[in-house]
């Protein structure tokens, strides 16, 4: 049995095989190893935060306390649409950890998880971010200089694309497969005014076209079998989760039972048995 706070499943990819593995206390078990076993995941209702360790009795954002939610630049308002980021404002809530992270290359990228979309990242976070969102291919299609400029290029592709992924689709199995570097292509002859004003506003060096340089990456989710149904399980109304794991994709477990959400429990005390 594995015991202590819960927090997101460990990725890796070699050669775009996703492996698995999750972290309890001082030990980690390989998840893929478990497909086709009954396993038990037990909460027992205590929730500590993740950044400052108070207890709390209800998380925020994925693991955080009220006060470090209110307080926390990576809990602020600009992480979720970083267009929105105020840094170059000089009103950060804290420009150290906004320069360490917001100010830095980031890459705009399209990914097919439950159908096209687009997405942004910093670049020490592929691939691992893309298979966070269950993306089966994904392909970076431009460097930017910081996040706000990412979140401002985001911005003028979703008028042509989504950018959030349908979790129930993206669990029901693999979405069709798509040419990005044609989806590439026709996006941004759609769009090539908008990147020229931005290149004209904010400098030529500000966003990086890595169209002759990229290429689509592949990615393969260890699954027996996909739900025809996605039933979700709430680990706050049910603390004992328990089922045969039938696949992982994304950061999702897909029982027999029902389908969880193994991020949105971040900072929960948990126990795991198999």
């Amino acid at each position: 049995m594995l015991l202590g706070n819960l927090k997101k499943m460990s990725v890796s990819a070699p050669s775009g095989q996703v492996q698995y593995s999750l972290t309890l206390g001082n030990e980690s078990v390989a998840l893929n190893d478990l497909l086709g076993q009954k396993i038990s995941l037990n909460l027992s209702g205590d929730i500590h935060c993740v950044h400052c360790g108070r207890q709390t009795k209800k998380s925020f954002n994925q693991g955080f306390c009220f006060p470090c939610f209110k307080k926390l630049a990576a809990c602020d308002a600009c992480i979720m649409s970083p267009e929105k980021c105020h840094f170059h404002l000089g009103t950060c809530r804290e420009p150290e950890w906004g320069e360490k992270y917001c100010m830095q290359d980031h890459y705009v990228y399209l990914a097919n998880s439950s159908g096209l979309k687009v997405g942004i990242t910093r670049g020490d976070q592929l691939p691992t971010r893309w298979i966070d969102q269950g993306a089966t291919q994904a392909r970076a299609l431009f460097r930017v200089n910081n996040r706000r400029m990412s979140g401002l290029v985001e911005t003028l592709f979703k008028s042509q694309v989504a950018d959030k992924t349908n979790w129930r689709n993206m669990l029901k199995g693999n979405a069709a497969e798509l040419d990005l570097e044609y989806e590439q292509e026709r996006l941004i002859g759609l769009l090539y005014e908008g990147l020229d004003a931005l290149q004209n506003e904010f400098g030529l060096q500000s966003i990086t076209d890595l169209s002759d340089e990229n290429e689509t990456h592949q990615f393969t989710y260890p699954v027996l079998d996909y739900p025809t149904k996605v039933t979700s399980l709430n680990g706050d109304k049910t603390p004992d989760i328990e089922g045969v794991l039938m696949g992982i994709k994304g950061q999702y477990w897909m029982l027999d039972t029902g389908v969880i959400n193994i991020r949105k429990y971040t900072g929960y005390q948990a126990s795991f048995s198999f």
